[in-house]
């Protein structure tokens, strides 16, 4: 008899791509589902190489709609709807170590992404300005609620947080 050797997805952190390429995929997606169908928010702060970067994506894909990459998981026979949301995901892992220009240059360059796809208001000139109009032009222009996806959140600040200027004091 022979067996199904699947190569382990060392480094690996995107769902699309473990799954497009075969790697060992151990199925958690029975508990992406309770979450997204049982929970508003949620925000995850697990220990550094415990996975949030990996079940960032995969809620990517899931939301993404991309029911073919869930075949043979415990979500294709969870699932029977399989809506296509409109999702923003930003992966703060490219801004480690940056002061706050080169972070506010990193959002620029994440937003502006978005923007080539949703358009941007004129009145809109900092991130959070920013990033609420693609909210809402998002919600608008597919009728569906918005995903945000944050990854990586506490990347900029970690370089920060021990400098007396940033504290106030």
């Amino acid at each position: 008899m022979e067996t199904l050797q699947r190569l382990y997805p060392i480094g690996i952190q995107t769902f699309s791509e473990i799954r497009e390429k075969n790697y060992l995929y151990i199925d958690k997606t029975e508990y992406v589902y309770r979450m997204t169908h049982f929970a508003k928010y949620v925000f995850l702060s697990r220990p550094r190489r415990f996975g949030k970067s990996l079940l960032t994506s995969t809620l990517h894909s899931y939301f993404s709609g991309r029911k073919d990459l869930f075949q043979g998981l415990a979500m294709e026979r969870l699932e029977k709807e399989w809506i296509e949301y409109p999702v923003l995901h930003f992966d703060m892992s490219t801004a480690k170590h940056v002061d706050k220009e080169q972070l506010l240059q990193e959002l620029n360059l994440k937003l502006s992404e978005y923007e080539g796809v949703y358009g941007k208001g004129q009145e809109e000139i900092n991130p959070n300005q920013r990033l609420m109009g693609l909210i809402k032009r998002a919600y608008e222009q597919t009728g569906r609620q918005v995903v945000v996806l944050i990854d990586e959140y506490d990347a900029p600040l970690l370089d920060v947080v021990h400098e007396k200027e940033n504290l106030g004091v």
